[in-house]
């Protein structure tokens, strides 16, 4: 103790020194923990700052563009009611841009910025001549790419034209000339002179002496019979007629029909033949009227079926009326798709390819 003041020993002076010295941080600590807050208020002031210059900037790019539109505006607007009209625009534009512009173009800007739809542009509708030159510009590439593609459908039809124009004049699909119309007839001569054979009753009397009616085709029909092989050489000229693709259609057609219709024939003489063997042999007689009756029908229904033929084809109209028949021999005549340019004849399973990828590019285009 000093002047009766408690006693510190050594030993406590400096405890308690080292007991303050870990309770509190150290000076350099504390100073460079307020140096980094300083840091981080500075540099939000400085972004806060920035912001606002932007925001002044942008604010007078605005208001200087509106000034200019506006300028503009008053430059189109000759009549100052405060509307530019159609003939203002186009005297606008030519103006500024030095450049002489269609009707068609001018409307067609008016109705891209016209959003009144009154066919005038107010002053909020107009954009400056930059945006309008813009414009001009992507309608005319538009204009430029709308002519490309005509081009391009204008010269596939030119030449599916022409694809067309030599199909036609290998397959001949025009209409039947006066001649085409009368040799058109002359093949249906092979089954009325093979159906003859079943008029054979109505052609004579009961003693079996021609008729006067009869004379003629009997006349007819034994010259037809003299010649050897008649029948086939008559079969293979007109098929040879009804493939050649330069004869007209009407020909070829009626050529195929007339073969099928003397085709058609075998069955009844089938008929007749197998009845006149296998009946007598179990006992059974056909009574002579059904004979007569069965083979007259014969004859009979063959030729309408030639009369109408012939009528037809001579009016120029294609006998495809007959059933069965007709439609049997429409499915065997050549087509336009069935050969190329070049007159090559076209596989069926190429033509379906052909036909799929039609299909597939009009789904594409729909």
């Amino acid at each position: 103790m000093f002047n009766g003041s408690p006693a510190l020993s050594y030993q406590k002076f400096f405890s308690a020194d080292e007991n303050s010295r870990i309770m509190q941080p150290p000076l350099q600590m504390v100073d460079d923990s307020f140096d980094e807050d300083d840091e981080i208020s500075i540099l939000m002031a400085k972004a806060a700052q920035l912001r606002a210059e932007a925001a002044k900037l942008e604010a007078e790019k605005a208001q200087s563009i509106a000034s200019a539109a506006e300028k503009a505006f008053k430059q189109f607007d000759t009549d100052n009611d405060g509307e530019i009209s159609l003939e203002e625009l186009k005297k606008g534009l030519e103006k500024n841009l030095k450049v002489e512009l269609s009707d068609k173009r001018v409307k067609d800007l008016m109705a891209a910025f016209d959003a009144s739809g009154d066919g005038k542009l107010q002053q909020d509708e107009f954009v400056g001549v930059n945006i309008f030159r813009n414009k001009l510009e992507s309608l005319v590439r538009d204009e430029k790419e709308s002519a490309k593609q005509a081009a391009e459908a204008s010269r596939k039809e030119e030449e599916a034209a022409k694809l067309a124009e030599a199909r036609v004049n290998f397959l001949n699909e025009k209409l039947p000339t006066s001649t085409d119309k009368v040799v058109s007839v002359l093949p249906y001569l092979f089954p009325l002179l093979d159906s003859l054979q079943y008029a054979r009753f109505l052609l004579t009397s009961e003693d079996g002496t021609p008729n006067p009616i009869g004379i003629p085709f009997l006349i007819l029909y034994t010259l037809y019979r003299k010649v050897p092989f008649s029948g086939f050489v008559a079969f293979f000229a007109i098929n040879f007629l009804s493939g050649n693709p330069k004869l007209n259609r009407l020909i070829r057609f009626n050529s195929q029909q007339a073969i099928f219709l003397d085709i058609a024939l075998i069955f009844p003489g089938l008929i007749f033949g197998i009845a006149g063997s296998a009946l007598p042999a179990i006992g059974v007689e056909l009574p002579k009227i059904v004979t007569e009756v069965s083979s007259d029908a014969t004859f009979v229904v063959v030729a309408i079926a030639i009369i109408y033929c012939t009528v037809s084809s001579l009016l120029g109209v294609e006998p495809n009326k007959l059933p069965y028949i007709s439609q049997s021999v429409d499915d065997r005549m050549p087509t336009l798709d069935m050969f190329d340019e070049k007159g090559g004849f076209v596989p069926r399973d190429r033509r379906e390819g052909k036909d799929d990828e039609k299909d597939d590019d009009s789904d594409k285009k729909k």
